[in-house]
């Protein structure tokens, strides 16, 4: 059998047989372009932007190049795009006529002379290295030849992805729009969905890749993409989402009475 856009003569698999190299090399290119870029550019913070296209670039090539073109298939392929598309242009948008993000610029000052190659490993790499991880799903989906109908499992995940995606979604804008507004500076954001919990937005990108992970599982070695939505939820949660934003307020009065009566993550009507 065939796969992809190439002629029906040649067989893509011939040269790289093993989706899940193909996928590690793509991703490692990927982020040698990024790091290139964000060079030229003195800002590391890019690579934000790069994290949530990389998702939609690897779906593409694995769909394109290795997919049997199943219904689950095409309907993975709309989800990832979609919210990686997303993702990266609120990124984007966000950061237009900014510096560079201050996470990035306290890495700057903390690695001093040994900022390049620590840039390269720790940001880049590193982040690659996650992206690959959390794509499991998406590989494991992709690389299935074995003809499935659309099932309570693939509807029940992307009910769940569609509710995560518009949970982080309008969460985004939301906070986009209060920080547009100059009379807001130095102001928390306590109204809309940041009402019910301090981080919404990392709710929802939780919440979505569970749906992602429940709609892989009809699909064979399933049990290997739970890596991606654990990984998530203790990224989010432990490392470089909540604890991070909630070191920078420490202390400060209104978050710690804002913290007070609003749940970290979960929302609590």
């Amino acid at each position: 059998m065939c796969y992809g856009i190439l002629p029906k003569s040649f067989s893509y698999r011939i040269l790289m047989p093993n989706i899940f190299l193909f996928s590690a090399g793509s991703i490692f290119l990927y982020m040698i372009s990024w790091f290139l870029l964000a060079q030229l550019k003195k800002d590391n913070s890019i690579v934000d932007v790069a994290w949530g296209l990389g998702f939609v670039l690897l779906a593409i090539l694995t769909f394109a190049l290795y997919s049997a073109r199943l219904q689950g298939q095409y309907i993975l392929l709309f989800m990832i795009s979609i919210w990686g598309i997303r993702l990266a242009s609120h990124i984007h948008l966000r950061a237009i006529g900014k510096e560079e993000d201050w996470r990035y610029q306290n890495m700057r000052k903390r690695w001093g002379d040994k900022y390049l190659l620590k840039s390269f490993l720790y940001v880049f790499m590193l982040q690659g290295f996650l992206l690959y991880l959390v794509a499991v799903p998406i590989i494991l989906v992709n690389a299935s030849t074995t003809p499935t109908e659309i099932g309570v499992l693939e509807i029940l995940g992307a009910a769940i992805w569609l509710f995560g995606f518009l949970w982080e979604s309008i969460s985004d804008y939301q906070l986009y729009k209060f920080k547009k507004n100059g009379a807001n500076k130095g102001k928390l954001m306590t109204t809309g969905l940041w009402a019910y919990s301090r981080h919404p937005n990392y709710f929802g990108e939780i919440v979505l890749w569970w749906g992602i992970f429940l709609f892989s599982l009809p699909y064979t070695s399933w049990y290997f993409s739970l890596i991606s939505p654990i990984l998530i939820t203790w990224l989010l949660t432990r490392v470089s989402g909540v604890p991070l934003l909630e070191r920078k307020y420490k202390g400060n009065e209104a978050y710690e009475a804002y913290k007070k009566k609003t749940g970290a993550l979960i929302p609590k009507f």
